[in-house]
């Protein structure tokens, strides 16, 4: 069984989902910068996220980027600004990523006691009460949205 139910879709209107979501969240949302630096792989995704703290990056985080884009060569990077608000057990991040746009991913964590279904449910609840429309959901990575624009 999945350990989470993720939904994306597109942001029409970010200021109003800031609002909407700080409001479900009764908090206003830890911003994180990220980079997520994709490596060529035979097989699968090897990604590496980097989370810049203050303009910086962690030592170890370097060395490893460096490290993998010498023995395997950069896929692509993906560059976003994500707010976070946790709603009971879902996660609400909220991403502006650059050269794409503004989105927002909604990742519910299931409970052992949980089914795929039930998470599901609590998205669709959460997807309504954000004002997300049905034809704004997305399927796609941004890496492969990304690598789409090249």
């Amino acid at each position: 069984m999945p350990l989470n139910v993720e939904i994306k879709a597109v942001v029409r209107d970010l200021a109003r989902l800031h609002k909407c979501a700080s409001k479900l969240s009764n908090n206003s949302g830890e911003v994180l910068h990220q980079e997520d630096i994709f490596f060529n792989s035979p097989q699968g995704r090897l990604k590496l996220r980097v989370i810049k703290v203050h303009g910086k990056i962690g030592e170890l985080s370097g060395d490893m980027s460096r490290l993998l884009s010498r023995c395997l060569g950069v896929k692509g990077t993906v560059k976003k600004t994500r707010t976070l608000y946790m709603v009971d057990q879902t996660r609400i991040h909220v991403d502006s990523v650059v050269g794409l746009g503004d989105f927002m991913e909604l990742e519910v964590l299931l409970r052992d006691d949980q089914t795929v279904e039930d998470g599901e449910k609590i998205a669709s609840d959460l997807q309504q009460k954000l004002g997300v429309e049905k034809e704004d959901l997305l399927s796609e990575a941004y890496m492969d949205m990304i690598l789409k624009k090249q």
